[in-house]
């Protein structure tokens, strides 16, 4: 086609201005989801807001008196960091750029974000007292925003979810850990909380520390090679049954519904499961790095029975020490980490022992804390009920350390180290505040060794904040045990009533 000289030059320009039409009308300042209406905004620090616009544009973000501007880089990113509010702080939050966004009943106060597996996921409504729990869920300042988004192959940047305003109805849906911990922090500091909850029910550790991460740690070398398989996460076998089962499920269904009877449970396909678990760092590039580098007061940590099985269980120190240390490292800041330690349960093919001890050892990191559950699981579910307790005891040390506040105890009895005397072994604890105790009569759960590792049960006496451990079988003892099964019968505390961390002075396989 022939065009003259103007003409072209008019085309030309029509399509400049429909190009620059199209750049603006796709430039509209965006937020990562995080930033919505109802969100918390952590009290005391810099708080980061980001998001993207077109390259070039100026950005401002406006909270209270505080207007904060940035341009968005080549790639469209920008960041505004907004300086320390104070908590108790209320208002809207406003994002200006060739666009307008305004996100309301915005408050200040305390943030803390939890992760891990189903005991972290476990709602509410699943947790015990629900009927009593659920009128008196009255916290408007309590908010809670859940992580949506699914596994990944690469490191996402928005995320997916909303905050939620803690009311009657919808606490239900609250993550029980967070809200039953969330709920005495806000009590106590007469301060709004917000609780961000991304967790995966059956996931293990390996999925939520970054791959890079992963793979580059010399420590982890064996597990990749003794546990992460080349093979298909699904094998044809597998796959195979799970459509024979379907096959036989779908006959029964069919036969249950013209009786009118209630069906069993439709089998999962493995390859769905095996995509919701994230394999090796899939659910931290879809559900944790859309957090960074969100300000936060601490973390917590829910998880390792997916880690729990012998052949897993040996690397869950150098897992979880991974995990926090990078995290923190991603957020550049010594963030407060506190963890659930496993509770007692009765399942069988399982090495709680070894991943109770690795998050006891984890305790040699900074800044961190463990709220110790041996005494509140429960031997046939391993989905304890009580996570009231469990909150109790994660805020304990979060008011305690983090916050300064007088409080019974921040953990329960922790060993300390130990002397062999005579036919005796003297094991000194910490947090032994009012002296070690025993709940129902003598201490019980001890073992004791000698040159031949033939465990004895042990007799005990307590003496302050030691504990002397013998037994006549074992004139010479050399190493003692503690709680060291998977359902112990154990029963020593501190004078605030919490339970001793399971622990071994050997180091014997």
């Amino acid at each position: 086609m022939h065009m003259n000289p103007s003409l072209r030059a008019a085309f030309r320009g029509l399509v400049v201005s429909s190009l620059a039409f199209a750049t603006v009308a796709f430039a509209d300042v965006r937020l990562p989801a995080l930033f919505s209406d109802h969100l918390v905004l952590q009290a005391g620090v810099a708080v980061p807001v980001w998001g993207w616009a077109a390259a070039g544009e100026r950005v401002t973000v406006t909270f209270g008196l505080q207007n904060q501007s940035a341009t968005a880089g080549v790639d469209g990113a920008w960041t505004v960091k907004l300086t320390p509010l104070p908590a108790g702080a209320a208002g809207r939050l406003v994002v200006q750029g060739q666009n307008r966004i305004e996100l309301e009943d915005v408050l200040v106060g305390e943030v803390w974000l939890g992760s891990g597996q189903s005991n972290m996921a476990m709602t509410v409504n699943r947790a015990q007292n629900f009927e009593a729990e659920q009128p008196a869920a009255n916290f408007p300042q309590i908010r809670m925003f859940k992580e949506e988004s699914g596994p990944a192959a690469t490191a996402q940047a928005t995320g997916k979810g909303r905050w939620l305003v803690c009311t009657p109805e919808n606490v239900g849906g609250f993550s029980a850990a967070l809200y039953f911990f969330g709920r005495e922090v806000h009590r106590t500091l007469n301060a709004p909380v917000g609780l961000i909850n991304s967790s995966v029910g059956g996931t293990p550790i390996e999925s939520w520390i970054a791959p890079e991460t992963q793979k580059a740690a010399p420590e982890l070398k064996g597990f990749f090679t003794d546990v992460v398989k080349e093979s298909p996460a699904v094998t044809e076998a597998v796959q195979k049954k799970y459509e024979t089962d379907l096959a036989r499920w779908e006959v029964a269904q069919k036969k249950a519904r013209a009786e009118k009877q209630k069906a069993a449970k439709r089998p999962q396909n493995p390859a769905d499961v095996a995509a919701r678990k994230g394999n090796v760092g899939g659910l931290f590039n879809g559900k944790i790095a859309p957090l960074v580098p969100y300000a936060m007061r601490g973390m917590l940590w829910y998880q390792g029975e997916a880690n729990s099985t012998p052949v897993k269980a040996t690397y869950y120190a150098a897992q979880l020490k991974l995990l926090i240390t990078d995290w923190r490292a991603r957020w550049g800041a010594e963030v407060p980490f506190a963890w659930v330690q496993l509770p007692n349960f009765g399942g069988p093919g399982r090495d709680w022992p070894v991943v109770r001890e690795a998050m006891l050892q984890t305790l040699a990191l900074p800044r961190t804390g463990m709220a110790i559950t041996i005494d509140i699981g429960e031997e046939k579910d391993i989905h304890p009920k009580n996570k009231q307790e469990v909150g109790h005891r994660l805020a304990l040390w979060a008011l305690g350390t983090v916050y300064g506040r007088k409080v019974a105890a921040t953990s329960g009895p922790l060993p300390a180290g130990h002397d062999v005397r005579g036919g005796e072994i003297v094991v000194r604890f910490t947090h032994a505040e009012g002296g070690l105790g025993a709940k129902s009569g003598a201490p019980t759960g001890f073992l004791i060794a000698g040159e031949d590792r033939q465990w004895k049960p042990a007799l005990a006496r307590l003496e302050g904040d030691r504990v002397v451990v013998a037994s006549a079988e074992v004139p010479h003892p050399l190493a003692v045990r503690y709680a060291w099964e998977n359902f112990p019968t154990c029963n020593l505390v501190n004078g605030a009533g919490l339970p001793a961390s399971p622990f071994r002075t050997d180091a014997w396989k």
